[in-house]
């Protein structure tokens, strides 16, 4: 778009956001506050409206103000569709702060094509709002308005998740951030002093917080019940991410049922698991890195294990996963892996030939309770010996009892090739059922510890077995923003 073009758009968006503020309906946007918001002296900014009025863009009224006509707010909301979407973007894919993408938007919204605004909406999953809180205009320019109260507005002493922040300067977002009032969180308002002009906040893990009454004023909220009702009327016509207002604070961190969530831009994971029967104990340690972004992931998984008394290494796994849904209303988060297996193990049983594995993770959260399921496969090809195909399937029940602290229940059933007496192959069915619990601490704000402990029982054939499983998790930026 030419120079012309763009200052068109940043009027019509300037009025469009002005008029959304307006208590009534139909009032005209003053001359004097539409020059305010961009920066320029007001006959300046009345000159460019007489030649919107032209073009039947705006309606104006000398000495009244300014209001857009029906076709130029459904230009300004595409305007403002394109600003979200890429600000979205930026955060999610490109692992952009929130606190410095509104600026790189305010360029890229007049360059980028509408066909490219549609592949970023499909890509990110059809979200409703950007990652601010502020709605996301549909791609015929219908935004969805909900009324909502602020910090200085709402009930006291009842739980309230933050939905949007209205005021975009980066050391205002910084201030939310810091006082982790991000959209998601949820807190409850303690107590509201005149006289101190404060606002004494109460968060579920950050304990009393003070802000003042203007900064209050600018972090809208919804009640937690009556926000969750919205998000699951408004799953039916588009998606949303996060799916709810109070997300899980442990994510990607199962023991034996892969979850379907990739490590997000500049985040890096460590995994160490420790599992003992009997006689038999086995050591994994595995480590996540985005590539570059939540959309690819890439990862290797080592180990060793003993059996009989007999230690050796066990077989490398290099792994790519690919983010192919994130989980919004009415619909899980989809992640396929395919993982190389290196032949680094022992070569008994049919290990240490190397081959191939593939997964089928899915999860969806709804209210404490999260579930995941799979399905994959493992094929290990032996030269002159018939391959070795094990077929598998998982499913995992994990209950949140306290923000930092789930229950779990995970189970997974394998069909497991062997060789049999004829030179041929065989299959014994071996199903895993494992109750366990898993806690942690956010040591920063994107540095997370997870311990973990299961009993996993094993059933094979007419025997059965119990063991106990050890997990840690170190989760931290490679990366500073």
């Amino acid at each position: 778009m030419g120079a012309s073009s763009s200052t068109v758009e940043n009027y019509l968006k300037a009025i469009f956001q002005a008029q959304l503020r307006l208590e009534r309906k139909g009032d005209l946007v003053p001359m004097g506050q539409l020059a305010s918001a961009l920066g320029v002296v007001p006959g300046t900014a009345t000159t460019m409206v007489k030649t919107l009025a032209e073009s039947g863009l705006v309606k104006y009224e000398p000495y009244g103000g300014v209001r857009l006509t029906t076709a130029g707010e459904k230009l300004a909301a595409l305007v403002v569709r394109r600003h979200r979407l890429i600000e979205l973007f930026l955060v999610k894919v490109m692992g952009m702060s929130w606190t410095e993408v509104h600026d790189e938007a305010e360029h890229l919204e007049h360059a980028v094509s509408d066909r490219l605004i549609d592949r970023i909406d499909e890509m990110l999953g059809r979200p409703a709002a950007d990652p601010h809180g502020d709605p996301i205009p549909d791609p015929d320019g219908v935004l969805e308005r909900r009324a909502m109260d602020s910090l200085l507005t709402c009930p006291l002493h009842a739980p309230v998740a933050v939905s949007r922040v209205t005021d975009q300067d980066p050391e205002f977002l910084r201030f939310v951030e810091r006082r982790h009032l991000k959209p998601g969180a949820v807190v409850e308002v303690a107590e509201r002093d005149a006289a101190a002009d404060s606002v004494r906040l109460r968060g579920r893990d950050t304990g009393d917080v003070t802000i003042g009454t203007r900064a209050a004023s600018k972090v809208l909220v919804q009640a937690v019940m009556g926000l969750a009702l919205a998000l699951l009327c408004a799953g039916t016509a588009r998606a949303q991410t996060p799916p709810k207002a109070e997300p899980f604070q442990i994510l990607d961190n199962s023991f034996l049922v892969e979850e379907a969530f990739n490590q997000e831009a500049r985040i890096f994971q460590n995994i160490f698991g420790a599992t003992r029967f009997d006689r038999a104990w086995q050591l994994t340690f595995t480590q996540e890195w985005p590539a570059p972004n939540v959309r690819h992931q890439l990862s290797y998984s080592v180990g060793a294990d003993s059996i009989a008394g007999d230690a050796s290494a066990s077989d490398t796994l290099i792994n790519y996963r690919f983010q192919a849904l994130e989980e919004g209303a009415g619909r899980p988060a989809f992640s396929p892996r395919v993982s190389a297996i290196l032949p680094t193990g022992r070569t008994v049983a049919g290990q240490g030939f190397g081959g191939l594995q593939v997964n089928l993770p899915f999860s969806k959260q709804h209210d404490d309770v999260y579930f995941h399921w799979n399905g994959g496969f493992t094929w290990r090809p032996r030269g002159d010996r018939p391959d070795l195909l094990t077929p598998s399937l998982a499913g995992s029940v994990i209950y949140r009892l306290q923000p930092m602290l789930n229950l779990m229940l995970e189970s997974v059933m394998t069909f497991d090739a062997d060789d049999n007496d004829r030179g041929g192959t065989q299959r014994t069915t071996t199903f895993t059922l494992s109750p366990g619990v898993r806690g942690g601490w956010n040591l920063g704000e994107e540095t997370q510890v997870i311990v973990g402990l299961a009993m996993p029982v094993v059933f094979a054939g007419d025997d059965h077995s119990v063991g106990v499983f050890g997990y840690l998790s170190y989760e931290l930026p490679f990366k500073k923003k």
